[in-house]
């Protein structure tokens, strides 16, 4: 199918000039009879592009690959990194292409296309991706943002039958993802490994004058922007680790220089709680555990000091900078957990409380996502009598140990009765969802799309996009997962 141009409400990204050296023009690669999977109406709104736009013949084109943006080529970027810990050299964007920016009232936003085609970064690959892994990072990257995580978003998610091979024969798709940067820290790692300093100093300047103005004050704005990158990579992680979030592929090619969740692959929401849980069946050594993803993070941060350091000068300064992570991410991780048992972070047992719930958690496996969940109903229940069986029996149900349970429950109920610092159920409700996106969930509208019907896939997005509302009609979702569910795995080839 030729490609053609048409309107669309795209515009060319800026600056130019860094581009022509970030990136390089490709035209995406038609796909054979592309169709609709899955439209994010409500991301469409919040971008406020034109009405029924988004629904359109025109769109369904351009957004499948299949015609060129009004104003031109889109662009591949370079980028190197660091892939399970050692140095991978270059990489890039090997099935991504980036269409251009939309003017919206969220700021400038970048259109990226997943899955369009072969780029030159594509090395050994096909440049496509499948429609089972697309349709997990629709999901997932609207979940996270209704969950209040930084992440891309998803727009859009086309699906064609042309066979694309992974371990098995598998159909093609494309997904429309949009954030304020696709930047990652190996864009930096890149530029800075390749001796081409004049580049990375644009970039830099180019990140610190779009996204961290207040980086220009400091004394030493590429070591404030070090520091800045840092903050916000603390707060994300602190939010992954209070929800149960395992990333699976914390390369430094997937960290956001906006400390955004990047590159959906072999994620999980864990069920049950296991510290040491590694989510991606090819991670054999377990270095993205669930438990190690903090560590990984400031390891990462670590590179991308190393890379942004001839443009700092002193590596005293660099390490300085990273030191904000040491002192935010602590911090920012005994907010958010205190915050799920209704306390601050200033309540004095907080600390207490919180490694006694995990470890409680451990013992047994315990669900993560439904004790949270049935924790705040508890706390909402428990009105004069803390203790009455009917309101702490469903909390209490999820423990075989039930010793080991009331142990944990009179240590909480004696600590959080002293000090006049009882929990708050609203605080609770507010911080713990009743609805996450399960592996087997997922799996299921997965499942039903590869038949041809997607139905599931905008059902469950209706629900994971109001996470803490009630959904009666979808009670089942928030219940335990089928003993199937233990037996999905999710690889790097997602």
């Amino acid at each position: 199918m030729p490609l053609t141009t048409a309107t669309d409400p795209l515009l060319p990204c800026q600056p130019t000039d860094l581009m022509a050296a970030l990136a390089h023009p490709v035209h995406p690669t038609p796909l054979p009879s592309p169709r609709w999977v899955a439209r994010c109406d409500a991301l469409a709104h919040e971008l406020d592009l034109p009405p029924d736009w988004l629904a359109s013949d025109d769109a369904l084109a351009l957004l499948a690959g299949n015609r060129a943006p009004a104003h031109g080529t889109p662009l591949a970027t370079v980028y190197s990194g660091h892939q399970f810990g050692q140095w991978a050299g270059q990489l890039g964007d090997g099935r991504a292409l980036l269409l251009g920016e939309l003017d919206t009232p969220l700021g400038r936003q970048e259109v990226q296309l997943k899955g369009a085609g072969l780029t030159p970064f594509s090395r050994m690959g096909d440049g496509r991706a499948v429609l089972r892994s697309s349709i997990r990072e629709y999901l997932c990257s609207e979940a996270m943002h209704a969950l209040g995580i930084p992440t891309t978003r998803a727009l859009a998610l086309t699906g064609s039958p042309q066979p694309v091979r992974r371990e098995t024969v598998e159909t093609a798709a494309v997904l429309t993802r949009v954030a304020p940067s696709f930047i990652r820290f190996g864009h930096f790692e890149h530029f800075s490994h390749s001796g081409q300093h004049g580049v990375l100093r644009a970039l830099a300047d180019h990140v610190i004058d779009r996204f961290y103005p207040a980086c220009r004050e400091a004394a030493n704005p590429h070591a404030g922007l070090l520091q800045a990158v840092s903050e916000r990579t603390a707060h994300l992680v602190a939010q992954w680790q209070a929800v149960g979030f395992c990333h699976g592929v914390m390369n430094t090619d997937n960290m956001s220089i906006l400390g955004l969740t990047l590159d959906y692959g072999p994620f999980q929401f864990m069920d049950g709680f296991h510290p040491g849980h590694v989510c991606n069946h090819s991670d054999t050594g377990g270095r993205y555990a669930y438990n190690r993803q903090p560590q990984v993070a400031y390891w990462n941060l670590f590179c991308l000091g190393q890379a942004l350091l001839p443009l700092i000068g002193e590596p005293d300064d660099a390490m300085a900078a990273l030191d904000s992570y040491q002192t935010v991410f602590p911090a920012a991780l005994t907010q958010r957990m205190a915050a799920k048992l209704g306390l601050g972070a200033d309540h004095p047992h907080a600390r207490t409380l919180i490694d006694s719930t995990l470890q409680l958690l451990a013992a047994e496996r315990t669900d993560y996502p439904l004790f949270w969940h049935r924790y705040t109903q508890w706390l909402a229940a428990q009105g004069e009598a803390p203790d009455q069986p009917q309101a702490v029996a469903p909390l209490q149900d999820l423990f075989a140990d039930h010793s080991r349970f009331d142990a944990w429950k009179n240590q909480f109920l004696e600590l959080t009765t002293q000090h006049q610092q009882a929990p708050d159920a609203n605080l609770a409700s507010k911080n713990n969802p009743k609805y996450v996106l399960r592996n087997h969930l997922a799996q299921t509208a997965i499942a039903q799309a590869e038949q041809g019907d997607a139905g599931l896939v905008a059902e469950l997005l209706a629900v994971l996009q109001t996470p803490f509302s009630a959904h009666p009609e979808h009670e089942g979702w928030a219940g335990l997962p089928p003993d199937w569910a233990a037996h999905i795995e999710i690889s790097c080839s997602s």
